[in-house]
Formats: structure tokens, sequence, C-alpha cells
């Protein structure tokens, strides 16, 4: 790795570490095998939002450009967010593609994504189910991020009758993650989730 990009990640590693603030909105960031390169982010769900309770890993890969371009970034924790894919992860930011700037940082980057939890932008959405059910059942949207992060990122509360319509998949041989997709894609609506299994 360039030596520029290597000492200013090792400074931006630092800062995010020793940063009171950062610990108080629960934000975490490692070094995965002792380089610089590949990093494992962390950040707690905002309060009052969805994602409340709950930890969400990130995967962040630093280019030999940087700062000059952005890290690329990816929730490794499957997460039910319009601005996020609920299938790879990957993140639709405009800092982490052409509004990134040299002068941004690993904890801008931390901070902005922990804001898109409390601040979905459905009108520029990574995941189209996930951002039509935002805007046209919201209430629904809640409660399946709210079961999403019970179910991948150690958040407080499951849904019974989610999980019973899951059981339900399951027992019809569908594995578990599948049949949580389908029932979210579906809002919940188990005969149109089996349908689309099974056709």
């Amino acid at each position: 790795m360039a030596n520029i990009a290597a000492q200013r990640i090792k400074r931006e590693f630092r800062e995010v570490v020793t940063s009171e603030e950062v610990q108080r909105c629960a934000i975490k960031l490692e070094l995965v095998n002792d380089s610089f390169t590949e990093l494992r982010g962390e950040i707690g769900g905002p309060p009052d939002t969805p994602y409340e309770g709950a930890n969400y890993v990130l995967e962040i890969k630093v280019p030999e450009t940087y700062p000059f371009n952005p890290p690329k970034v990816r929730f490794v924790t499957k997460i039910w967010h319009p601005n996020i894919s609920s299938v790879t992860g990957a993140i639709c930011l405009d800092i982490l593609k052409d509004q990134w700037a040299a002068a941004m940082t690993l904890r801008t980057v931390l901070l902005s994504l922990q804001a898109l939890l409390a601040a979905a932008e459905p009108d520029d959405p990574q995941d189209a189910v996930v951002a039509r059910q935002y805007k046209e059942k919201n209430d629904l949207f809640r409660l399946t991020a709210r079961h999403w992060g019970a179910a991948y990122a150690g958040g407080p509360d499951r849904n019974s009758d989610f999980e019973n319509k899951i059981r339900r998949l399951l027992d019809m041989g569908v594995e578990e993650h599948k049949a949580r997709v389908a029932l979210s894609s579906y809002d919940w609506d188990l005969e149109r989730a089996t349908e689309q299994l099974f056709s």
C-alpha cells in the first residue's frame, strides 16, 4: 500500500478508536489481519429507529488510492433498509461514490452510515422492494426492520407472528433466510411468499 494511504489510515484508525464521541455513538473499528487495507467496522442502531439496540458489522476495504478515492464499504450483517441491499449489503450513499472528498475520513464514513440508518433516502434506493415498503407501508417496514435487527444483529425484540410464519416455511423445507426474505418482500403475506418460493 502506498505510504501516504497507510499513514493516513493509521492516523484515522487511532482517531476513531480514541474518540469519545464515536464510542458514545456505539461505533467501533478494528483491523483485519493487522492490515490497514481491510477493516471491520461496527455501528450501533441509532435511538428511536427500528435499528435501535442492534449492532451492524461492516466490511471496509481501503484502496491504494485512498484518500483520493473512497473506501469500499458494505454491510456484513443483514439489514432491512431502503439504501442497503438486503442481499449483498451494498450501500447507496453519495459519499461512498461521487460525493467523496479527500478531506473525509473513516470517522465521517461510520457516522454517515449511522445517520443513514436514522434517515433513509427511499427515493434513491439500493433495494427497491424495501424502499417501496418504506414509502407505502411504513409501519410494516418498521416492524420488518426491527425483526431483521433481532434476527441478524442482536436487536431486542422478535415478532412472534413473523416467527410463526417463518416456521411454517421452514416446515416446508425452505431455508430460514430465504423464508425471511420472501415474507419480508411480500409484506408478511404467507400465501404470496409461499407462491413466490415454490413457483
